[in-house]
């Protein structure tokens, strides 16, 4: 048989419940017997005092102790006095006469076979320690309740401490107590069942109501989310919960904008290859050089978005390969400033170069960084307007070598800047394609720098436009 977890968590608080009940039980048995016993013992010393009294009262009537061995059963007589006059309800005292007196010295039977367990503890010696009365060893007996007679010491009165508790008034009452102390106990577990298992379903509240959401959320409910009711650590699970489902919701609604995006940036050409081949066929466009042209141009536009996502896809999942060894970081940064001069003298941008003239050596793929820089340097001559300037340096230093790429004209906004590395996203609203890529030139730039434990940062220009700033970690011969 499973138990959910609410009848565990009730098993667990009613078995914790039960031990402290039982070792409280045992606790108080012990404490019962041993603290009675003492309690017993000390009425008994009591008793003790009170019979040397009387015995150093019968010394000095008899002159001597020899009313010991002329009548034996003066101990039992005299013992009984003792309980009459400090009486208990653990103890049968001997009856009195009509007017209250006590009974007259001689001695009768009933005190003897009464008290016949106490008189085989006790041990009386003389003034030289010499024994009188009782065979117990005066070794055993710590404490001696001296007996005197006009100011003298004439013996001592001992008995020996009780190992257990005999008397029948006694021992009823121990049971009795004892009876109680189980009828407590047993009380107490009642009322822990009692109280278990509602505050299991109290305790397990929580966990169920995350259970649930969990069920919503992992069949794509996205929107759940669990009440945060205490700051404790059920609380601090459905903040944690609540920011999972968050997270999940705009990845989710990340997944979709992506898919439509793709889906937007293939339909265009292969609607323009279905249009312009469809007009060959029937004959309204003919198949010139032009045409092919207009159609290579179609096929290579499909094939950079095609690239630009395999590459991106393979930088998500960590498969792009990189080859890394300590380079040349100027060396790099003035290879792909060569590749786009003609380009930039063709929309007459103005380009300013500040590269130190020492090598800044850095552990990186060449190949990719160069990819880096290129992506960049292309996204600057797509977005800035003719006769506009394009401003780049570079700069080492021990903690790290920083890349910064300024362009001027048009600019960006704050929010826009926050959303520039987001793949598929372009600053135009219409997505005009005349400015160029599908927007993921710059997700697979940040991938890039990401590889190579760096950052890439989007500011506004002084410029005008944007400012890239890239920042690298130096090689570590270099630190």
């Amino acid at each position: 048989m499973k138990l959910n977890v609410t009848h565990r968590v009730f098993l667990a608080i009613l078995a914790a419940n039960a031990i402290i009940v039982l070792c409280m039980f045992l606790i108080m048995q012990w404490s019962m017997d041993r603290g009675f016993l003492k309690y017993v013992d000390q009425l008994e010393q009591n008793r003790m005092e009170r019979l040397a009294t009387k015995l150093g009262r019968a010394y000095g009537e008899s002159g001597g102790w020899t009313f010991i061995q002329q009548s034996p059963d003066i101990i039992s007589q005299l013992i009984g006095d003792t309980v009459v006059e400090g009486s208990t309800p653990f103890t049968s005292s001997p009856p009195a006469n009509e007017a209250g007196q006590e009974h007259s010295n001689q001695p009768e039977p009933s005190p003897t076979r009464r008290f016949h367990r106490l008189e085989r503890r006790i041990l009386l010696l003389d003034a030289g320690r010499k024994p009188l009365f009782g065979t117990s060893n005066p070794a055993d007996i710590e404490l001696f309740n001296p007996i005197t007679d006009k100011g003298m010491v004439i013996g001592y009165l001992g008995l020996h401490p009780s190992k257990f508790i005999s008397d029948i008034h006694q021992l009823r009452f121990v049971k009795e107590q004892k009876l109680i102390f189980a009828l407590v106990a047993l009380l107490m577990l009642l009322v822990a069942v009692t109280i278990s298992l509602p505050l299991a379903r109290l305790l397990v509240r929580p966990l169920k109501k995350l259970a649930a959401a969990t069920g919503h959320l992992s069949s794509g409910r996205y929107d759940v989310r669990v009440p945060v009711d205490s700051d404790d650590e059920f609380g601090h699970l459905s903040r944690d919960f609540n920011a999972l489902a968050l997270s999940l919701d705009n990845n989710e609604q990340a997944r979709r904008q992506f898919v439509a995006d793709i889906s937007h940036e293939l339909r265009t050409p292969l609607a323009i290859l279905g249009g312009e081949i469809e007009a060959i066929q029937d004959g309204i466009q003919d198949l010139s050089l032009e045409s092919i042209g207009s159609l290579q141009v179609e096929v290579f536009r499909l094939n950079r978005l095609v690239d630009d996502l395999y590459q991106l896809a393979l930088s998500d999942v960590g498969a792009l390969a990189y080859r890394k060894y300590d380079v040349n970081l100027t060396d790099i940064l003035n290879e792909a400033i060569d590749r786009v001069r003609s380009k930039l003298t063709e929309r007459s941008l103005t380009l300013k170069a500040t590269l130190p003239q020492d090598p800044v050596i850095v552990f990186a793929d060449p190949e990719r960084l160069a990819q880096l820089f290129d992506n960049l340097l292309n996204n600057s001559l797509k977005y800035t307007d003719s006769g506009g300037k394009l401003d780049i340096a570079l700069e080492a230093a021990h903690a790290g070598v920083t890349v910064d790429i300024k362009d001027s004209e048009p600019g960006v906004t704050e929010k826009e800047r926050g959303e520039l590395f987001d793949r598929l996203y372009r600053v135009e609203g219409s997505r005009n394609r005349s400015s160029g890529g599908a927007g993921l030139g710059l997700a697979i730039c940040r991938n890039i720098v990401a590889a190579h434990e760096g950052a890439i940062e989007a500011f506004q220009s002084p410029l005008g436009g944007v400012w890239i700033r890239i920042t690298l970690p130096v090689s570590e011969g270099l630190r």
